[in-house]
């Protein structure tokens, strides 16, 4: 699994005309899953997203965690994180996880991630046309590669 955490002051998912979730001070999600991803992946990336220190505390150091300000959660599946751009100029998917399995993974991840936080989730909806506006923080974007655990 890959995930691209981005620290937000807002963050809104739209499906058409309707608002599918809304956060303000929080981390906006997005959730790519590759074919070979299980239940190890999610906890880990999980346990990283609850606990990664990239809120400042009184002095402007980031060392308060989501958990720390209760802040919100917005998380929005993104089969491109695993695109592949080596050949051509065509990505390729070949490494994503089929759309049965991604589903799966992905309400497990969701299931998992609010039975480790208080904060409601939002989301956006599983394999639809999404519209995301945001205002990054920071700007603060991480990658985390639950393969990569360094």
């Amino acid at each position: 699994m890959k995930i691209v955490v981005q620290r937000v002051k807002e963050a809104t998912v739209e499906i058409g005309n309707e608002t599918s979730g809304t956060i303000n001070k929080g981390l906006l999600i997005f959730l790519g899953i590759e074919h070979e991803d299980g239940q190890e992946d999610i906890d880990w990336l999980v346990k990283k997203i609850i606990y990664l220190r990239v809120f400042p505390d009184e002095q402007g150091k980031m060392n308060l965690s989501l958990k720390d300000i209760e802040g919100e959660l917005l998380v929005v599946s993104q089969f491109t994180l695993h695109a592949s751009v080596k050949k051509g100029n065509r990505p390729s998917f070949t490494k994503s996880a089929k759309p049965e399995l991604a589903k799966k993974l992905y309400e497990d991840f969701l299931k998992t991630l609010q039975n480790d936080t208080i904060t409601k989730i939002q989301t956006g909806r599983f394999g639809a046309d999404m519209q995301i506006l945001l205002i990054n923080d920071g700007p603060l974007t991480f990658i985390l590669d639950s393969k990569v655990k360094l």
